[in-house]
């Protein structure tokens, strides 16, 4: 483990974010600063994955669940906005979990890469690195995922996009959608598909950034 008690600023948790039960993995790696609280960690994953934080949610960091408690709701010991990663005692190498719409399922695993030093001149959070894009969060799950996005549901998605954009390229200026055959629902469901497989680094991190500056606040969850 690193020494960071001569840092002259903050100490920086490298985290290697990872969602469980998906094959190839989806994974980001994101930097956060130690004084980042569990309710503002919550908040990161959400926008790296491009969640919109609908749904109920929590933390199990040793052995301890952490999250927003609501009447009615899930109730918590602690207040997820007044803990922070510094006061957590969390070591290289430790793992803690992030689990998401529990009637879905949706769990994060997360492990801590690396303790350093904050770069000067540097914002945080940032992401580094990851590999395909986040799922979209109304797909009831891991298993939904994996059966969605098999390779030739994806093929005939992209396929069936063509067809919708040649039909729209051939009608008139002023038609509608449902006057050339196609349904108006139809292009929002398989537009996701053709982008699963891509991250975009760039944008991942204009959402931090808008995270950081409070230009974006992802909701707390209300419902399961």
């Amino acid at each position: 483990m690193a020494d960071t008690s001569c840092c002259p600023s903050t100490t920086v948790y490298q985290l290697r974010v990872v969602i469980a039960g998906i094959s190839p993995l989806i994974w980001q790696r994101v930097e956060v600063t130690a004084s980042t609280t569990v309710a503002v960690l919550h908040n990161i994953v959400q926008a790296v994955f491009g969640w919109s934080g609908e749904h109920l949610h929590r933390f199990v960091i040793g052995g301890t669940e952490y999250g927003i408690s609501y009447v009615g709701g899930l109730g918590f010991r602690d207040d997820a906005r007044q803990v922070r990663l510094a006061g957590l005692g969390l070591r290289e190498g430790e793992r803690f979990t992030y689990e998401y719409d529990f009637s879905a399922g949706w769990r994060v695993d997360l492990r801590v890469e690396q303790i350093a030093c904050a770069q000067p001149g540097r914002a945080y959070p940032r992401c580094t690195g990851g590999r395909r894009a986040g799922p979209p969060e109304d797909w009831d799950g891991p298993w939904a995922f994996l059966e969605r996005t098999q390779p030739h549901r994806v093929f005939g998605a992209t396929v069936r996009a063509a067809e919708i954009i040649g039909q729209l390229l051939d009608a008139g200026e002023h038609d509608e959608l449902a006057g050339v055959g196609v349904d108006r629902e139809e292009p929002a469901a398989l537009m996701p598909l053709p982008g699963l497989e891509r991250f975009d680094r760039r944008a991942c991190n204009q959402v931090l950034r808008g995270l950081a500056a409070g230009g974006r606040t992802v909701a707390e969850g209300s419902r399961a």
